[in-house]
């Protein structure tokens, strides 16, 4: 049967609803608004409705509203919306071009053009398609959507809309801006994402296959893929890759991240490989470096210098190196000979390298001031002959329980001061001084070292 209804006798109850037995929060449709009438056509098992012209509905005793152009409606059961669909409940609003509701799972399927916004956070979704389960007593507990189609979001966690400036400095808080192939989100602060993954903000951009972030109770996240990417922005930049990155947060800021499987951090002193390396960050700057592994040792290198050990340590309090530690077999090298090719290196069961701020040409930069040797320790040394250009240096080596070197206080970082501890011997090997067609198998002087210059 086909008739014509006008807007009061034109309701969208289901026969569960229209029996009284609706006691739950389930969704009641009703017609608030039709420009024009409605056609109902009865059918075994409901009855379909169609209506056009400035639509509006309402979940009966909610504040759930929904608008188009045009609505059908199939038994009360399943509704479609056509043309400017406009969704809006308690947790968020959604707008599309065309909607579907279905009961039976309290599911809104928008597509075409999704815009949605969470209410309570502000964050914010883009792209084609959104599937939105609704939380609702004895269905679900906490509210849960699906993009796909590489949707956009701003990404607000829950605490964001009451605490908007409680960022350092001051500042209103940022949204994390994440974009992947597919999206899920449960409730108001966890997110997962697979696909060509990228989040973005002012301080840091990642990349990864797949995501996991958690702004509640846990404060975590992961990044995996073939070699997931963090990179931190600004004028003291780094990057971190690996195999996998977990990352822990503090207020809503990275706190940690750790970078497991053929690690690599590079940043504007350092280029470190290892099996992990860890980032610690204050402020959105770097603070503290750790790197530890069999199959890939930790090995930092910079212009001047290079450090290989079983574990290393590194502290950069403001982005700014101060001391580096390096324990289990430690080797540190200085800058290479021009003319011989080798390195000045230190070595021992403990090497410490500290530095200082040092001004060069405006900008700041850290300078050597100290090394420290500890167990076993061993340095080799390259002494440069001052008074002919291109010779070949003298060698000094030495061993003792402990060697420290102070460099000169002028930023050039010069070797001031040696100093040998302990039990110590070592040797000192000067270039020959024979001319060309000196006697074949002429070896350089040698002077044996008892006491190095320095030692206690």
């Amino acid at each position: 049967m086909r008739r014509l209804v006008g807007l009061a006798a034109l309701a969208l109850a289901s026969p569960l609803a229209a029996q009284g037995g609706a006691t739950s929060d389930r969704c009641t449709l009703q017609i608030d608004n039709v420009d024009r009438q409605g056609i109902a056509i009865e059918r075994t098992g409901g009855t379909d409705y169609f209506a056009g012209g400035n639509v509006r509905l309402s979940c009966r005793g909610t504040r759930i509203t929904m608008r188009s152009d045009s609505v059908a409606s199939y038994a009360g059961n399943t509704v479609q919306f056509t043309g400017h669909v406009h969704y809006r409940d308690t947790t968020l609003t959604m707008d599309n071009d065309f909607g579907t509701y279905y009961r039976a799972a309290e599911r809104w399927e928008g597509r075409g053009n999704v815009t949605t916004r969470n209410l309570k956070t502000g964050s914010t979704l883009t792209g084609p398609s959104l599937d939105y389960y609704r939380a609702v007593n004895g269905v679900r507990d906490t509210t849960e959507m699906y993009a796909v189609s590489r949707p956009r979001i701003q990404y607000f966690d829950k605490d964001s809309a009451a605490d908007s400036t409680a960022a350092p400095g001051g500042s209103p808080r940022e949204p994390y801006v994440i974009v992947a192939d597919r999206v899920r989100i449960k409730g108001d602060d966890r997110i997962w994402a697979g696909g060509t993954v990228t989040v973005d903000r002012s301080d840091f951009a990642a990349r990864g296959d797949s995501l996991r972030l958690d702004t509640g109770p846990a404060n975590d996240g992961t990044l995996l893929g073939e070699r997931p990417v963090l990179h931190g922005l600004g004028a003291d930049s780094f990057n971190l890759s690996g195999r996998r990155l977990d990352f822990r947060l503090k207020h809503r800021e990275l706190e940690h991240v750790i970078a497991k499987g053929d690690a690599k951090a590079v940043n504007q002193d350092w280029t470190l490989v290892a099996d992990t390396i860890t980032h610690d960050l204050a402020k959105r700057k770097l603070e503290h470096t750790e790197a530890w592994g069999d199959s890939i040792r930790p090995h930092a290198t910079s212009a001047t210098y290079e450090i290989r050990a079983d574990s290393l340590a590194l502290d950069s309090p403001g982005q700014h190196l101060h001391e580096a530690r390096a324990f289990g077999k430690a080797w540190l090298g200085g800058a290479v000979d021009s003319v011989t090719k080798e390195r000045d290196w230190l070595t021992g069961d403990t090497v410490v390298a500290e530095f200082e701020p040092h001004d060069s040409a405006g900008t700041t930069k850290s300078a050597l001031t100290r090394l420290v040797a500890r167990g076993s320790a061993r340095s080799y040394h390259l002494d440069p002959d001052e008074k002919k250009k291109g010779g070949r240096p003298s060698i000094n080596y030495a061993r003792g329980d402990e060697i420290v070197i102070t460099m000169k206080t002028d930023g050039s970082e010069k070797v001031d001061l040696v100093e040998v501890r302990g039990k110590v011997d070592g040797v000192q090997l000067s270039p020959s001084t024979e001319k060309p067609g000196g006697k074949p198998g002429e070896k350089p002087a040698e002077k044996p070292v008892g006491k190095a210059p320095g030692s206690r």
